[in-house]
């Protein structure tokens, strides 16, 4: 047996768009293939399709060499094929247990047998070095044990091809190195993995081959090991990319974001940020570097107004904003990327036009006497989408949910941009995207920067980070850990302050 996948000749259409273009896949037993492509390119789609959530419209799938109908999930699952989604499918407050086993019960007469499915879960976690808690809350734990949940779900399955959608999107780089361990072992056993990123890196670090597809047509599959990254980047976008940032040295100019020994609280009413102190000078970009959950986003909610500090002061152009609502906050010259883009960036269900003037559907031109101006909207969402290369098949007349991430990305960089704000603060701006829109979006970055904008940059990437920032602080257990001017410290110095150790110290 040559392959135990093979979709061949898949064609799918939606209504204006073919998403899928007679693209053939083929997976050999017990090897890690990637799936690459830019954000809209088809690649969720193709994957939707080999797990039964969508039918093609031409071409043929064979699993083991049998020509096979998948018409839904269940199909899939009892071919053995397993997916573990982008977006995590699990009940927050069930139990590991109750969520893997959710739709085939173990039943002990009329009542479900908790007790020897969790001692069937703790044996495969064990076998696969997954280290899960069958009795643990989802709610109560990491978005890195979650996913592992998902993977347990589809081993208690017996599936033998796993599709991970973009799996590494949410992870710390640490959780990244503990999921690629966790493939390896999966192969090791006889399984056989699809992974859909567009993360290079990872490709060269875990994939033996890779597809490529670009606007749903296949532009061919590659041995990894004697493919560059710059040529998979190329075989993806179309074109050459830069994955440096061109930015000319600039002398930063007078403070516009000053924040003064700042306490802030997390949800659980414990010490999130403590006393922490940081400046944004107009004409710089300080980027705040720390490993996930360190207090970052509780101090971006805090300067943002979403969250009380509980002590210490928050200036904007020598204004203390530190009791004013959101609303004024925007006012006096604050724009936001948010980290979750589905959360806090976008009300998916309403059309891109709407999205457009969220932060002020109420200002002239774009209401009048109480009234939207639906003409002045039209227009002004028109030109960010061209301004920002914002692709949608119905223009602004589109919901913001059947945009692509990276589209849906760009409109929120492209409404934020369009304030003309003095200070930008971009939350994970590229989290999820691919390389041609992380190096549009960092172009954009880098041109406000030019303006002599004061932008904060908080990311988990410290590539991105040291790519783009002139001033990196870092942040550890909410305290301040240092300050770095950009390029006097390597990654390693960086990555040992994330983990709290400060500058000139030893581990």
């Amino acid at each position: 047996m040559d392959y135990v996948v093979e979709m061949l000749k898949i064609r799918k259409e939606f209504p204006g768009i073919v998403a899928n273009d007679d693209i053939t896949l083929q997976l050999k037993p017990g090897e890690i293939h990637a799936l690459l492509g830019e954000n809209g390119a088809g690649k969720s789609t193709l994957m939707s399709i080999l797990f039964g959530l969508y039918q093609p419209d031409q071409g043929i799938i064979k699993i083991r060499g049998e020509e096979v109908k998948i018409t839904d999930p269940n199909v899939a699952n009892e071919l053995g094929i397993g997916m573990v989604h982008q977006h995590f499918k699990l009940v927050h407050n069930f139990t590991v247990t109750e969520n893997i086993i959710l739709g085939m019960e173990l039943k002990k007469g009329i009542v479900v047998d908790l007790r020897t499915a969790a001692v069937r879960i703790k044996a495969v976690s064990e076998k696969y070095g997954l280290n899960v808690d069958p009795y643990a809350k989802i709610q109560d734990i990491s978005v890195g044990m979650q996913q592992r949940v998902e993977i347990l779900k589809m081993l208690y399955r017996d599936a033998e091809v796993l599709i991970f959608d973009e799996p590494t999107s949410v992870l710390t780089p640490q959780e990244v190195q503990d999921l690629m361990s966790i493939m390896r072992n999966l192969t090791a056993e006889g399984k056989s993995i699809i992974l859909i990123t567009h993360k290079l890196k990872e490709i060269k670090a875990i994939a033996d081959r890779c597809t490529v597809i670009r606007r749903g047509k296949l532009i061919g599959t590659v041995e990894v090991s004697s493919t560059t990254e710059e040529e998979m980047a190329r075989m993806m976008v179309g074109r050459e990319v830069s994955f440096s940032v061109e930015k000319a040295p600039k002398e930063p100019g007078k403070v516009v974001l000053e924040v003064e020994k700042l306490s802030v609280l997390n949800n659980r009413k414990l010490p999130a940020v403590k006393d922490f102190s940081l400046t944004v000078r107009a004409g710089e970009i300080v980027g705040v570097a720390g490993v996930d959950g360190n207090g970052q986003t509780e101090l971006v909610e805090a300067i943002t107004g979403l969250r009380k500090a509980e002590s210490g002061r928050i200036l904007l152009q020598g204004v203390d904003i530190t009791g004013l609502p959101i609303r004024e906050r925007l006012r006096s010259g604050m724009a936001y990327i948010p980290e979750d883009r589905h959360k806090h960036g976008l009300i998916l269900d309403y059309a891109v036009e709407d999205n457009m003037i969220l932060k002020v559907y109420n200002q002239e031109p774009f209401a009048k006497n109480g009234l939207l101006q639906r003409e002045a909207i039209r227009e002004y969402a028109e030109e960010i989408m061209k301004d920002f290369d914002v692709r949608a098949a119905q223009g602004v007349a589109a919901t913001a949910r059947s945009l692509s991430g990276g589209n849906q990305q760009k409109a929120i960089v492209g409404r934020e941009i369009s304030h003309n704000p003095e200070l930008l603060i971009a939350v994970q701006p590229t989290r999820g995207l691919d390389v041609g829109a992380i190096e549009y979006i960092h172009r954009r970055i880098v041109e406000q920067r030019d303006r002599g904008k004061a932008v904060l940059l908080v990311s988990l990437e410290l590539d991105e980070i040291m790519n783009l920032a002139d001033r990196i602080v870092v942040i550890s257990n909410g305290e301040l850990i240092g300050e770095v001017q950009a390029g006097q410290a390597t990654e390693s110095e960086i990555g040992l302050m994330m983990a709290g150790v400060k500058r000139g110290e030893t581990a």
